[in-house]
């Protein structure tokens, strides 16, 4: 085993093995092994959040999915893990746990019009290797897509398969939305579509909070934000609240800074005051 061998949090790269869709990952969020299907090999989302860390990115949704590729490479890889030396050959043995099923990677998951049938597949392999309740299905979105009721539909098939919805809300206004994830969105509809998922399927918040040109968060965007949190805190189970561990390859990067852990730790109890399980990570 040789130390280039050996994944870290601050290495999220999506190709292993000459996979198209599976690759693994150490999530510093879910404190393990993470399986991450990426459903957006095209680099394409239809945000484009200033700290985003895949190269190209492009506007667009994700591409018609290959589901016979994408069964042969997570059976393969999940092989790999209880069968073979991957934990071994590429993970610090504090981390050899397989904690997830992710759907994350270049782009927005649920932009993806075979959703269901990537759910389908991961709940046959999920059977195949008898995946107990220690390990999620997760799937970290942006929510952007929750009005619709092909998208709902899959929330719910996920809440079958152990689920859990990572739900993006990094800002409380609309012009911090549109600086930091470079969208026009009405704080209020992002909320509606949150409780909708949330009613379907466990769900977090997921926020990135960071310096922006020198300067950490100002009140008035802290307050904006604590609001938005504070309408939704009953139907959450908590706020996963983290910086920047990796480099943005977005044009805005030389913008943003890394916060301390200082900071996030005040930032999280005050979350936390609203009554809010956070879970805190550089």
């Amino acid at each position: 085993m040789t130390r280039s061998q050996i994944l870290t949090v601050v290495d999220h790269n999506r190709i292993f093995h000459g996979f198209t869709y599976v690759y693994p990952v150490i999530s510093r969020r879910a404190g393990g092994v993470s399986i991450g299907i990426n459903l957006n090999p095209n680099n394409a989302c239809n945000w484009q959040c200033v700290y985003c860390q895949v190269p190209n990115l492009t506007r667009g949704m994700a591409p018609p999915l290959d589901a016979a590729r994408l069964e042969h490479e997570l059976d393969s890889f999940l092989a790999e893990i209880q069968q073979g030396d991957f934990m071994q050959t590429y993970v610090e043995p504090d981390m050899r746990v397989l904690k997830d099923i992710a759907f994350s990677g270049n782009g927005e998951p649920t932009s993806c019009q075979q959703l269901d049938k990537a759910l389908a597949i991961v709940e046959k392999l999920r059977v195949r290797y008898q995946l107990d309740t220690s390990v999620k299905t997760r799937m970290i979105t942006n929510g952007s897509l929750m009005h619709r009721q092909s998208v709902l539909n899959s929330i719910a098939q996920l809440k079958q398969l152990n689920g859990e919805v990572w739900f993006k809300l990094d800002a409380g206004t609309r012009n911090d939305i549109q600086r930091i994830n470079q969208v026009y969105v009405n704080p209020q509809q992002h909320l509606a579509r949150l409780k909708a998922c949330a009613a379907l399927c466990p769900t977090f918040i997921q926020t990135c909070m960071f310096g922006w040109q020198g300067e950490a968060p100002n009140e008035a965007s802290i307050d904006a934000y604590l609001n938005c949190v504070a309408q939704v805190k009953d139907v959450v189970k908590g706020v996963y609240l983290y910086g920047v561990a990796r480099p943005s390859y977005q044009p805005e990067a030389a913008s943003i800074s890394r916060l301390s852990r200082e900071w996030l730790e005040v930032m999280a109890n005050r979350i936390r005051a609203l009554g809010l399980v956070v879970h805190v990570s550089e």
